[in-house]
């Protein structure tokens, strides 16, 4: 719906924003498709279906983890596209286009898949029962092998370590240049005596960084219980767990459950920060008991 809602272009929003957001909701639905519902639901409540023999749940991992990484780096990029639209105007005329936008969102997507290909390689059967191999598993070379071990820190510094730099940092960047100019607007509006008139400006700048804050922000709060996770992990070097009531083991799956919830949020973070977006919403909602209406 999030999709529909914003190919019809009625959300005041401008293309290139646009673009990006019906790329994200793509990307996140995505997510819960297989990471969710083919992962998760089906993996735990339906075992032993064909979605289980290892070339599948080998490629339902790529699957997993690539559109996981694909969801991350276009919340980095729309990130970048709204610092470069608010603080770099010489920039903003070239860079801030729907063409722009296709090609990027394009180039990161294949990269995010490519990334995530020899993961299928790191994956052994769990068991052979009647000739045919079932789930799969990580390799033990995987957790000895320098070039493994290099592909499993390369995997979590592109994601989320360092988006997170990107986005703290890019927003730090936006939060200071948002602040002197507006200074410096209010000064200039003061000497014109229009202090007191609307600023449409401010307003849509405004706008602007409440929907990017709270994707950021959504970003950033869900996706720190799995990398504090990672970095016990790592600095303490756990690699098996007592049981289910292990607390670094809750600790994981809690860290999973975030987020694979970041993922799921955005569409909500439209539906709270911009209010054409939920009017346009409320019609599509109601356009089909409107429809049933004019033949009652």
């Amino acid at each position: 719906m999030a999709i529909i809602v914003l190919s019809r272009g009625k959300c005041g929003l401008s293309k290139c924003i646009t673009c990006y957001l019906m790329a994200m909701a793509a990307a996140d639905t995505l997510v819960v498709i297989f990471a969710v519902i083919f992962n998760r639901i089906i993996g735990i409540y339906f075992p032993g279906n064909k979605l289980s023999i290892t070339p599948v749940c080998r490629f339902k991992t790529l699957l997993v983890f690539a559109t996981t990484d694909t969801s991350v780096w276009l919340t980095v990029v729309f990130t970048v596209d709204r610092y470069v639209a608010i603080c770099c105007q010489k920039l903003k005329q070239k860079y801030c286009t729907q063409s722009s936008a296709v090609v990027i969102i394009a180039t990161m997507s294949t990269l995010c898949y490519l990334k995530n290909i020899p993961l299928y390689f790191a994956l052994e059967p769990l068991y052979t029962l009647y000739n045919l191999p079932w789930y799969c598993r990580l390799r033990s070379i995987y957790y000895t092998s320098p070039l493994w071990q290099a592909f499993s820190y390369f995997n979590r510094i592109t994601t989320p370590f360092l988006p997170f730099l990107i986005i703290l940092l890019l927003n730090a960047l936006t939060v200071r240049y948002i602040f002197v100019t507006s200074k410096a607007r209010k000064a200039l509006r003061g000497r014109n005596g229009t202090e007191k008139c609307p600023d449409p400006e401010m307003q849509n700048r405004k706008k602007s960084i409440i929907l990017l804050f709270s994707i950021s922000a959504n970003f950033i709060l869900l996706w720190l219980t799995l990398t504090i996770h990672y970095l016990y992990y790592r600095i303490t070097n756990t690699k098996s767990y007592s049981g289910y009531n292990d607390p670094v083991y809750i600790l994981e799956e809690t860290g999973n459950m975030l987020a694979l919830l970041s993922c799921c949020t955005n569409t909500f973070i439209y539906a709270v920060s911009q209010k054409k977006f939920r009017e346009e919403l409320n019609k599509l909602m109601l356009h089909p008991i409107y429809r049933i209406a004019m033949y009652v």
